[in-house]
């Protein structure tokens, strides 16, 4: 179940169109016109699953949203594209938490290849929304306590997060806001970091030991398909730091997702 009346802390979007907090356009279910925009989710790689899952919730509270998933390798994203109904537009929200040149790279030739009207929207990311996915997974998997109703406090069982997320040296700048946000719930400090840039995953843990950490946890801070994490999780067991799972399907990802397909309709009003 998806709660949208949660109000969301506020949190600037730098140089990106920021998802509104209140004032966005929240049509009900049944209120979109028959043309209205396909809203296409592109997942990152070959296996659609998580987009899947993401779908099949949005699906139970907005019967109104035709929506469509395909991975981004291969062709199935320009056939999926090809397929949207004659005289409609679709909008195409990438699976991702921030920056990742090579997921809207191919998204972009995709859209050329198939000839579509379409707005491929900005990242999910940064949002206070993904804070919360993230403390939530951390406490799923035992590195963190949370009171889901309104009130969050950190377990004992670590002293210091590495917000780890992909897309190189610009999505670990931008996980920041992220990671800043997560600190305050847990009140430990939170690191961000990149898998494929820099600060590294190994540099982070050298500056939250530097500071004194000894129980160190990385929240992956991806929808999931973007990286290798069976790998990941055996390096950060092998290093001694715990893991959480991805993001996933999680509500907070459906309710990002939501967004992007509104603002997504409110500018094309505009």
């Amino acid at each position: 179940m998806i709660h949208d009346d949660q109000p969301p802390e506020t949190l600037p979007v730098r140089g990106r169109s920021q998802l509104p907090g209140g004032r966005h356009r929240r049509p009900g279910s049944g209120d979109l016109p028959p043309d209205a925009p396909v809203l296409l989710l592109a997942v990152p790689g070959a296996v659609p699953d998580v987009g899947n899952e993401i779908a099949a919730f949005i699906r139970t509270s907005r019967t109104d949203i035709d929506i469509r998933v395909a991975p981004i390798a291969g062709t199935e994203l320009t056939d999926v594209l090809r397929g949207v109904p004659e005289g409609r537009s679709a909008v195409v929200v990438p699976l991702v938490t921030g920056p990742h040149p090579r997921t809207y790279h191919d998204i972009n030739a995709a859209v050329a290849a198939a000839g579509t009207r379409a707005t491929v929207t900005d990242p999910l990311g940064p949002h206070p929304l993904l804070a919360e996915a993230l403390h939530v997974r951390l406490a799923d998997s035992g590195l963190a306590r949370a009171d889901r109703i309104r009130q969050f406090s950190i377990g004992a069982s670590v002293d210091g997060v590495i917000v780890a997320t992909v897309g190189g040296d610009e999505a670990a700048v931008e996980a920041d806001m992220t990671a800043v946000l997560l600190a305050a719930r847990l009140a430990v400090p939170v690191v961000a970091a990149s898998i494929d840039g820099r600060p590294t995953v190994a540099e982070a843990v050298g500056r939250l030991r530097d500071s004194g950490g000894q129980r160190i946890a990385i929240a992956p801070y991806v929808i999931g398909p973007e990286i290798d994490f069976e790998r990941l999780a055996k390096l950060a067991t092998d290093a001694g730091l715990g893991c959480a799972d991805p993001l996933g399907a999680h509500t907070s990802v459906v309710r990002l997702v939501n967004l992007r397909y509104e603002v997504a309709l409110d500018e094309a009003m505009t």
